[in-house]
């Protein structure tokens, strides 16, 4: 008889307990169907209030840009001939060094026969009139021949060797022109398509030469942005408050993200800043770079990059949804101490993880009506409800 008095008291105050918690999941269910349909309570309209969240950030600022090859080649011909072999296949990578074209090396061949035979020549008149001079100088000195013929013996070698020393440079030339007729690939990268079939007249040369293809560099490539004035005067004061260093500097980091994606998820480094904004545009030129092991970025292809932009502080996050526009304005409406509605003005910055930062405007114990808006002016008496009590009834 005890032991079922026990249970029967145990089942009574479960039940008291379930009820009591159904009572208080009513009221706030109540309340909450109540701001969502603008319905106003004796003591004012009823709306949901949230403090502002304090987290300790860093700004990531986000600039639209270009990938660019860190080495772009125009292949040229560097002297003129019949081309005879394409060494590649259209748009492959090539290491470098690879032989890309050759040009029909047998004119040059014989330029080099005929130059080296001048050189034999020349090299056989120094060593005789090297060996005249030489005679020369022992005669005048026993007196057997006058020194002015002396002398001319003498500048018959100083011409002679002048002649050994052109036929020198002749051969060295038709040594670099036999060897310009295989055009190598100067890096490592992707070459375009041949500009020109085999059997065409080659124009080559240092300045207008015929164009063959192009050859780019994969890994790692650039991302080129331009930032605003504005942003470059941003940095500048944060540098000289010493809570940024310069771009120039150190290698801030950068996150990069292109057209089909989601998230920043490509990291790189700030490389290099231009020393002058574009007087055309007021902006100032930067430069990223990013590794490209497997070439998913290619030159000319759009992205989106994320610049650090600040250092460490404490950011006031608000939910997004708060945020009201008058015009050019921003503001929020939050709860006063005594219950009524009043209009903030508030100075934006970012979204991070779908809230907002705020800049100016708020503090951590402002209480800001996150659901009801719609429903208050300026001055309307209000009933602040904690918005934790709609996520807890929600979660239930």
């Amino acid at each position: 008889m005890k032991i079922r008095h026990s249970t029967h008291a145990a089942t009574l105050t479960a039940a008291v307990l379930m009820l009591g918690l159904g009572f208080m999941l009513a009221a706030q269910f109540k309340a909450t169907t109540a701001v969502a349909a603008g319905e106003a309570a004796p003591g004012g309209q009823m709306v949901m209030v949230a403090n502002p969240t304090v987290k300790r950030l860093v700004d990531w600022d986000e600039y639209s840009g270009r990938f660019a090859a860190v080495e772009d080649v125009e292949i040229r011909a560097r002297v003129s001939g019949y081309l005879t072999e394409v060494g590649f296949t259209d748009g492959q990578i090539v290491e470098a060094g690879t032989v890309l074209f050759r040009i029909d090396p047998r004119p040059f061949a014989a330029e080099l026969a005929a130059a080296r035979a001048t050189l034999a020549a020349a090299d056989a008149a120094y060593r005789y009139a090297s060996a005249e001079a030489q005679r020369g100088k022992q005669l005048v000195a026993q007196r057997a021949l006058s020194s002015e013929e002396g002398e001319r013996r003498l500048r018959e070698m100083e011409q002679a060797e002048a002649n050994r020393t052109a036929a020198k440079a002749r051969v060295e030339q038709a040594e670099l022109n036999l060897e310009f007729t295989e055009i190598r690939a100067p890096i490592t990268g992707r070459v375009s398509d041949n500009f020109v079939s085999v059997g065409n007249l080659i124009v080559g040369g240092a300045t207008g030469g015929t164009l063959l293809t192009t050859l780019v560099s994969q890994d790692p490539i650039y991302f080129e942005f331009t930032a605003s004035e504005a942003d470059y005067l941003k940095y500048r004061r944060l540098e000289q408050l010493g809570k940024r260093e310069s771009g120039r500097d150190t290698h801030h980091p950068v996150r990069v993200k292109l057209m089909d994606e989601d998230t920043f998820g490509h990291n790189g480094y700030l490389s290099f800043v231009d020393n002058r904004l574009d007087h055309a545009t007021g902006t100032m030129r930067g430069r990223a770079t990013l590794a490209n092991p497997n070439g998913i970025f290619a030159p000319g292809m759009f992205g989106r990059l994320q610049l650090l932009g600040s250092g460490e502080y404490d950011a006031v996050l608000i939910p997004d949804s708060a945020v009201q526009t008058d015009q050019a304005q921003k503001f929020v409406w939050v709860a006063t101490a005594g219950d009524t509605a009043e209009r903030r003005a508030v100075t934006l910055g970012p979204l991070v993880d779908g809230a907002r930062i705020v800049r100016e405007g708020l503090d951590r114990l402002d209480r800001v009506i996150v659901s009801g808006t719609q429903f208050v002016r300026e001055g309307t008496p209000i009933v602040a409800l904690p918005a934790e009590a709609r996520d807890q009834l929600t979660l239930r």
